[in-house]
């Protein structure tokens, strides 16, 4: 098995992308960021393999390079074995919460006492600081991010760099027709993405556009479960949504929906930033979203934000979206700071530094 890296890396230097075990099985946001990280550095000339924990024959070493998607106890082994082999790693937590980061800090403070007692036990938040303190370096999603990295779970600032999600250009180009004519409508209300997780609010997305008089497709990975039923049975129970149970990513349909719709809508209860959002606002399509969690930092002003527990904000935010112009200036952001060029360039520039330290 090849596990070498060619191009600017160095010949004698390894890089591997690595995350949690059910990362491909979840199909969400940091799935793809990985696919597309993979295929992004490829084109600008650095080979990298996905991590392969089958491979018995694997001998780490000291210059390979593991990039690390994710913080939490589900790569903390990851990371700690990494350690033992003195590889380098860099992580991209993919952390949020919605308390501020003076709040973290406090709940860290209560718990030591509880951790001393209880030596085997640990809160996730110290198995996110492992993974980040023992990195060479941290690259949060966002601003936001890194702050409550930094200041609730003191991460070392001068070792992160924010590193924004990516989107893929293809988005740019996609035929609104295809979806038009299959479906027979135009100027809808989109929702992509999961139902039945609690942060995706599902239910209250749906109760608010049960309330609006325009089409609304959604195109969804329903979980099972009671939250993932209820989603169902309103759909059920209304006169305008259709439901669409999931669409290959790199189907051109999903391309035509995006460039079809009216509004693209994401009322989670925080995203960072929201991959499909991204995708869709490449496309052209009106956006409203949650205003937590760092979709400011990647949208600005150019959208709707809405308060994901109240459904009446988000109809207001639906309303007002569909009753305004599309113009190109969030296509034009997106494409000039998000697209995976963009984000590969700089990721080979953090690789060079950890790997020339």
């Amino acid at each position: 098995m090849n596990h070498g890296v060619v191009g600017k890396i160095g010949d004698n230097m390894r890089i591997f992308l690595t995350s949690y075990q059910t990362v491909m099985l979840n199909k969400s946001g940091p799935t793809y960021k990985l696919i597309h990280t993979k295929k992004a550095l490829s084109n600008e000339g650095i080979e990298v393999l996905f991590y392969d924990m089958w491979d018995h024959d694997l001998q780490i070493k000291e210059d390979d390079l593991f990039h690390i998607f994710n913080a939490s106890v589900s790569t903390y082994s990851l990371a700690k074995n990494l350690l033992r082999f003195g590889a380098k790693y860099v992580v991209n937590p993919i952390f949020f919460s919605n308390h501020k980061s003076g709040t973290l800090k406090i709940y860290r403070e209560l718990e030591k006492p509880f951790l001393k007692i209880f030596k085997r036990s640990s809160s996730d938040y110290e198995f996110t600081k492992y993974v980040c303190k023992n990195s060479d370096m941290v690259l949060p999603n966002t601003l936001k991010e890194e702050e409550l990295l930094v200041n609730g779970l003191n991460v070392d600032r001068n070792k992160t760099k924010v590193i924004h999600n990516g989107v893929e250009k293809r988005f740019l180009n996609g035929d609104p027709s295809l979806f038009e004519k299959k479906y027979g409508v135009r100027d809808f209300v989109l929702y992509v993405g999961h139902l039945g997780s609690y942060r995706k609010n599902g239910l209250k997305m749906i109760q608010a556009l049960k309330k609006i008089e325009v089409p609304v497709f959604i195109i969804a990975n329903v979980f099972k479960g009671s939250e993932g039923n209820k989603c169902i049975r309103e759909i059920e129970n209304s006169k305008n949504i259709t439901l669409i149970e999931w669409m290959g990513h790199y189907d051109k349909m999903l391309e035509s929906a995006y460039a079809a719709c009216e509004t693209f809508i994401l009322p989670s209860k925080y995203e960072t930033p929201g991959r499909a959002a991204l995708e869709a606002g490449l496309a052209g399509a009106n956006i409203v979203i949650t205003p937590h969690g760092g979709t400011k930092e990647y949208f600005g002003s150019m959208v709707e934000y809405v308060e994901p527990d109240s459904v009446n904000s988000i109809i207001k935010g639906i309303e007002k979206s569909l009753n305004k112009d599309k113009t190109s200036d969030l296509r034009e952001h997106i494409k000039q700071n998000f697209i995976w060029p963009v984000i590969a360039k700089q990721t080979i520039n953090i690789y060079n530094k950890v790997l020339n330290r």
